[in-house]
C-alpha cells in the first residue's frame, strides 16, 4: 500500500485550485493526470527577462520587462494590426502591435494614460521600435514578471505561466520526506532536499544540482526496484534443467551457427542448469538469428522433461515463430502448437487438454497463453519475444504458471546502448548476438530528396514488374491518428491510381483483425506494396520484400528507422531502403540520415541516436508506449547510473534494505517515483 504521507500527491489533477474538467483535457494529454505528476512535469527551457527603466535600440533582439504607458491606438482598416503607441518614463516611444480579432481588447488591456508592466521582444522596425503580442501585468509593479521564466511543454489551451501556477500548488502539497540517498554521496555532490530541488528547478530550470538530485531519485528508485526483483528471483527455489544432447543432435541446420549464437547458447543453457530461475535478456540486432538460439534454448529444456512456452506481443508474430520453429525443428520427436486470441471452440479445448497432459512440449502465443483456463503439465522455461510490450505484472503471471518458477528468456530486436540496457533491464544477465549469420547482404540504402517523389513511383513500378514485392511508410504528420490515417490512406490511393488494386494499407485506427488480414495478404503475395505508418510489427518476415521507402526519414528517430529498414533484407539477394527527405535538414536530421547511408550496425545506430538526441525521446521506448525515465535526461544516465545501482546495492547489503531509516525512506522513494511494483514482490515473495 502506498504510505499516507504521499496522499496529497498522488490525488486526481483536478485537486489543484483553478483545474476544472476544461483543463483537465490538454493536461491529461500531456500524460498529468495527478498533482505528482504535474510537479514532475520540468521545465524544457526558461526566458530571461532584462528588466529596464528606460528603452534602449541596443536591446532589439533581446526581451524585456519595463513599465508603458499608452498615449494613442492606431487600428488598420480590414485585418491589419491594432498598434498602441506607449512611451517609458524619459519619454521614449514604442508601438505595440496586435495582430487578428477586432481592437476592442487591445484598448480594455492598454487603456491610455493608464502605466502598465510590460515584457516582450523589443525589435527595431525601420526608425521605430516594437513589440509584437507583448504580455501585459497590471500597474507598474514588478513582481509579476520574474527576470528568469521557466517554459514548459504544452498542450492547446495552457499557457507555460498556467502550468508554473499548478506545479507551485502541486509543490505546496509535496510533504518532507526522510533522505534516501547516502549522506556522503549527497553531501559530495552538493545536492539538496528532495523538496527543496522540487522548488529551485520550477524556480530556475537552470539550476543544476537541483536537476541532477530529481534526476539521480528516479534512477535510483529504479535501479533499487530492479535489485530488488534480481534479489527476490535468486531468492526463489526453481528447478535445474539439464539437457542431455538428444533432440539438439538430432538438429541438421543448413548453415553454421555464428560465434555470438553459439556463445548465448552456452549462457543460457549454463543459465537453466542452476536451481535459481535464469532471468536473461537475449539482445539482437534485426537478423542476427534469435529464433535459432530461443529454439536450443527451448530444446534443452523439453530434454530436461519440462514444457516450453514462447510469448509473441502479437497474433501475426505468434503465428510467424510457431512457423519458424515447426520449420527449424521439423524430423524431431516433439510436439509444437500455437494459441492465440482467435483459437476458439474444439481445437482450443483439445489443445488446452494436450497441454495440461503434457503432450504439447512447446506451446507459442500471445498473451492468451497465461489466462486462468491455461494450465501447464510442467512448464520450465518461458521465452519472452519482444520484451519492452510487457510489464513486470505479466512476466509474474506467466511465472505462476509453473511447479516452481519457470526460467524467463527475454528478446529484443531493438538494439539498446548499454547504459540503457542497465536502465532498463538491470535485473537481468544480458547476452549479445553482435554478429550477423553469414551471407546476409547489408541493405543498400539511399537518402533521395522528396523532389525527385516521381522517380521514386516509377522505381516501384519497375520492382513490381519483377515480381518483388514493397513497403512504403509513411511518418505521423503530429502525434494524432487522424493523420496517422490521412497520411497512409492518401499515399495508398495515389499509388492505387497508377498500380491498380495490389496496393494494401495498415494505420493505427485500423481493428487488430483488419491489420492481420492485410498483413496476411501482403506476407502471401496477394498484395505488392504495402502503405504503413510506423505500425508495421517489428518481426514481421516476408523473404519476397526487398524494398522500402520511407516517406519523410528526417523526421524519424535512428532507431526507428533502423528497425522500419530491417523489414526488408530476409530472403536471399539485395535488399534496398530509399529515405525520402524534406528539403530544410538540421544538421542532426543530416546526421542521422547520414549514419543510416553508412552503417547497418545496429548497436553502432543505438549509441549514436543517445548521443544525437539528447533530451529527445529515447531510442523510440516512446513509440513503444513506454517512458523510462521523466526526471532523467539520457545525457545524465551516463554520469548517474553506476553511481545509483551502488548506492541500491549498499542499502540492500549494509543498510538493512527497506527496513533500516534510510530503508524506509527508500520505500517510500519506490512509491513516489511509480517503481512499487520492486514492494510488491518482496510482499509476494
Amino acid at each position: 500500500m502506498r504510505p499516507d504521507i504521499l496522499n496529497p500527491l498522488f490525488a486526481e489533477v483536478t485537486a489543484l485550485k483553478g483545474v476544472g474538467p476544461g483543463l483537465a483535457k490538454p493536461l491529461d494529454r500531456l500524460g498529468l493526470a495527478r498533482v505528482v505528476d504535474v510537479a514532475f512535469h520540468l521545465p524544457s527551457g526558461w526566458i530571461d527577462r532584462l528588466p529596464r527603466e528606460e528603452l534602449d535600440v541596443a536591446d532589439a533582439g533581446r526581451i524585456i520587462a519595463i513599465t508603458l504607458t499608452p498615449r494613442d491606438y492606431r487600428t488598420s482598416t480590414g485585418r491589419g494590426p491594432t498598434r498602441v503607441q506607449a512611451s517609458d518614463a524619459a519619454g521614449n516611444i514604442v508601438s505595440l502591435v496586435y495582430f487578428g480579432g477586432s481592437s476592442g481588447w487591445v484598448k480594455k488591456l492598454l487603456p491610455i494614460g493608464e502605466p502598465r508592466r510590460v515584457s516582450g521582444k523589443l525589435e527595431s522596425y525601420g526608425e521605430t521600435l516594437q513589440i509584437i503580442h507583448p504580455e501585459i501585468v497590471g500597474g507598474d509593479g514588478d513582481e509579476a514578471f520574474r527576470e528568469r521564466e521557466a517554459i514548459y511543454p504544452l498542450s492547446e489551451g495552457l499557457t507555460s505561466r498556467r502550468l508554473a501556477g499548478f506545479a507551485a500548488q502541486a509543490i505546496a502539497r509535496a510533504p518532507d520526506l526522510g533522505e534516501w540517498i547516502e549522506p556522503g554521496l549527497k553531501a559530495k555532490r552538493g545536492w539538496p532536499d528532495w523538496r527543496e530541488a522540487l522548488q529551485r528547478i520550477h524556480a530556475d530550470p537552470a539550476d543544476k544540482p537541483a536537476r541532477e538530485r530529481l534526476a539521480y531519485d528516479e534512477i535510483f528508485a529504479n535501479q533499487l526496484a530492479l535489485t530488488l526483483v534480481r534479489a527476490d528471483t535468486r531468492k526463489r527455489k526453481g528447478r535445474a534443467l539439464v539437457g542431455d544432447g538428444r533432440l539438439r543432435d538430432l538438429l541438421r541446420l543448413p548453415y553454421t551457427p555464428t560465434g555470438a549464437q553459439s556463445r548465448a547458447v552456452a549462457e543460457i543453457e549454463g543459465d537453466l542448469a542452476q536451481t535459481a530461475p535464469m532471468l536473461r535478456l537475449l539482445q539482437g540486432d534485426v537478423g542476427s538469428g534469435k529464433t535459432l538460439v530461443a529454439a536450443m534454448a527451448l530444446l534443452i529444456a523439453v530434454e530436461a522433461g519440462a514444457q516450453g512456452a514462447m510469448l509473441a506481443p502479437t497474433e501475426i508474430l505468434a503465428r510467424q515463430h510457431y512457423e519458424s520453429l515447426r520449420k527449424l525443428l521439423a524430423g524431431l520427436p516433439i510436439e509444437i502448437a500455437v494459441l492465440t486470441g482467435r483459437d476458439k471452440g474444439r481445437a482450443r479445448e483439445a489443445t488446452l487438454m494436450a497441454l495440461a497432459s503434457g503432450e504439447i512440449d512447446i506451446l507459442v502465443g500471445t498473451h492468451a497463453i497465461f489466462q486462468d483456463a491455461v494450465g501447464y503439465k510442467d512448464l520450465g522455461l518461458v521465452v519472452v519475444d519482444e520484451q519492452h510490450r510487457f510489464g513486470v505484472a505479466q512476466r509474474m503471471l506467466l511465472q505462476a504458471k509453473g511447479k516452481a518458477p519457470p526460467h524467463l528468456l527475454a528478446m529484443t530486436a531493438t538494439p539498446i546502448p548499454r547504459t540503457l540496457t542497465l536502465a532498463q533491464y538491470g535485473e537481468m544477465d544480458v547476452s549479445r548476438l553482435d554478429e550477423m549469420p553469414p551471407g546476409r547482404e547489408p541493405i543498400e540504402t539511399r537518402v533521395v530528396s522528396e523532389d525527385r517523389l516521381d522517380e521514386v513511383i516509377n522505381a516501384i513500378g519497375r520492382h513490381m514488374a519483377d515480381g518483388g514485392q514493397a513497403y512504403w511508410v509513411c511518418p505521423l504528420v503530429e502525434e494524432s491518428e487522424k493523420s496517422d490515417l490521412a497520411a497512409a490512406e492518401m499515399r495508398a490511393e495515389t499509388l492505387r491510381q497508377r498500380f491498380g488494386e495490389r496496393i494494401g494499407v495498415v494505420h493505427g485506427r485500423m481493428k487488430p483483425a483488419e491489420k492481420d488480414a492485410v498483413m496476411e495478404a501482403f506476407a502471401g503475395n496477394r498484395l505488392s506494396v504495402l502503405v504503413a505508418t510506423t505500425v508495421i510489427e517489428v518481426g514481421v518476415d516476408v523473404p519476397n520484400a526487398t524494398l522500402i521507402v520511407i516517406e519523410h526519414a528526417d523526421r524519424f528517430g535512428l532507431a526507428q528507422l533502423h528497425q522500419l529498414r530491417g523489414r526488408v533484407g530476409r530472403g536471399g539477394g539485395l535488399s534496398r531502403c530509399l529515405l525520402l527527405r524534406g528539403s530544410a535538414l538540421s544538421e542532426t536530421s543530416r546526421a542521422r540520415l547520414a549514419l543510416m547511408r553508412e552503417s547497418n550496425d545496429g548497436f553502432r545506430i543505438a549509441e549514436e541516436d543517445l548521443r544525437l538526441r539528447g533530451g529527445g525521446e529515447l531510442l523510440g521506448t516512446r513509440q513503444s508506449g513506454e517512458v523510462m525515465f521523466r526526471l532523467a535526461l539520457p545525457e545524465m544516465l551516463s554520469d548517474l547510473l553506476h553511481c545509483a545501482q551502488d548506492d541500491a546495492r549498499l542499502l540492500i547489503d549494509r543498510d538493512g534494505g527497506l527496513e533500516g531509516v534510510r530503508g524506509q525512506a527508500a520505500r517510500v522513494a519506490l512509491y513516489l517515483f511509480d517503481r512499487d511494483a520492486g514492494v510488491a514482490l518482496l510482499r509476494s515473495g
